[in-house]
């Protein structure tokens, strides 16, 4: 995550934020934000970050082949935000694959929300191996070249969106 950030800022491609879902009290689902009669201001800000953001790159940890249940929790708690919306995804394992395992799933749970899936994905194998704390990769050359292509495809589709709605209004 850190060195995504990190690598979209030094290359001047894009502002970033960085969404931690340990920082919200997100309820576990009940109903779509669209449906709650009172959702939580954790909830309020998290939508408008969505809606406002060009693209999202979601970087999740890979358990037992599967992401986790508070990234499900709030990718389910939105719907029409998610509509063409260009989604990255990144995946980090411990192991040898990189959680590509969880790609598939997470990119059907995205697709059935209306989300366009990047096709270039960024899986990250041993990641304690691959990384320091601070983000930074222990073979930088290899791992900016990866990134490359990785957030070239996601600033494309980002690009075609908008000339997309431009020639909707035209």
């Amino acid at each position: 995550m850190l060195y995504l950030k990190k690598y979209l800022e030094e290359h001047q491609l894009a502002t970033t934020e960085i969404i931690d879902l340990k920082a919200y009290d997100f309820p576990v689902f009940h109903e779509r934000y669209s449906r709650q009669n009172e959702p939580t201001i954790g909830m309020q800000e998290f939508r408008e970050k969505i809606l406002g953001a060009d693209g999202v790159i979601i970087v999740t940890p890979e358990y037992n082949g599967g992401y986790p249940a508070s990234l499900k929790n709030v990718v389910d708690l939105l719907y029409d935000e998610w509509h063409r919306k260009p989604v990255a995804i990144s995946t980090v394992s411990g192991g040898a694959f990189g959680g590509t395992q969880v790609i598939t799933s997470l990119q059907f749970t995205l697709w059935k929300m209306r989300a366009w899936t990047v096709p270039a994905m960024f899986p990250v194998p041993k990641v304690q191996d691959n990384y320091d704390e601070e983000g930074n990769a222990s073979d930088k050359e290899a791992t900016d070249k990866r990134a490359d292509h990785f957030i070239s495809e996601l600033l494309w589709c980002i690009e075609a969106k908008s000339k997309m709605e431009q020639q909707a209004v035209n």
